[in-house]
């Protein structure tokens, strides 16, 4: 797929839970990790009050509904919106529309994730946004607290853009290829100068990269 193109801010047709829609069919049996399957919101949209907790890393999203959403729905996935294609004048949120990669035939592709486990289903993250103080902190515009949650014991589940697949370290995080400036040496890696002790306790004694 040359990066799901998406239209107008808001209407929730540019994400992944509608370009795969035919595929999952809004079934949450496939759109959430098995250690991460209670959500913060019933169906009726009841809070459970989990959503910034400890245990926020181990919820599922949702349920939320968009419109083209079939359905409410929930989940524990997340995609990478640089890889999006957005139309021209539809960057959202201030993401420089230079800066999406639109397509999966780019160098280097094995190193930029496209879908990961994540508490929202979609991240736009940059290098110099800091750790979550505690996993499962409450995500705000921090994009990186996002997708760096402790589902699978210091790593998470990641499909990259050439459509490889592996364990990532929650510190390695910072070290990817999230879009085409992104500074792999960023202040949040051994390059960009990070000692152990920068990191939140609960990272501390994780990999650094």
């Amino acid at each position: 797929m040359e990066g799901w193109q998406g239209t107008s801010k808001g209407t929730g047709n540019n994400t992944w839970c509608s370009a795969l829609g035919a595929y999952h069919k809004y079934e949450t049996d496939i759109t959430c990790c098995p250690n991460a399957t209670k959500p913060w919101v019933d169906e009726d949209g009841n809070s459970n009050d989990l959503e910034g907790t400890f245990l926020g890393s181990t919820t599922a999203w949702g349920y939320w509904k968009h419109d083209e959403w079939l359905k409410p729905l929930k989940g524990s996935y997340g995609m990478n919106g640089w890889c999006n294609n957005p139309e021209p004048g539809h960057g959202l949120g201030g993401k420089p529309e230079i800066d999406h990669w639109r397509t999966p035939n780019v160098k280097g592709a094995g190193y930029i994730p496209l879908f990961l486990g994540a508490q929202r289903y979609d991240t736009w993250p940059r290098e110099k946004e800091a750790p979550s103080d505690f996993d499962g902190q409450q995500r705000g515009n921090n994009h990186m607290r996002r997708i760096c949650v402790n589902r699978h014991n210091g790593f998470v589940n990641t499909l990259f853009l050439d459509w490889s697949a592996r364990k990532v370290g929650l510190k390695e995080l910072w070290v990817l290829k999230w879009h085409r400036s992104y500074d792999t040496a960023g202040p949040w890696t051994r390059a960009g100068s990070a000692l152990p002790s920068d990191w939140p306790i609960w990272l501390r004694d994780f990999k650094d990269y």
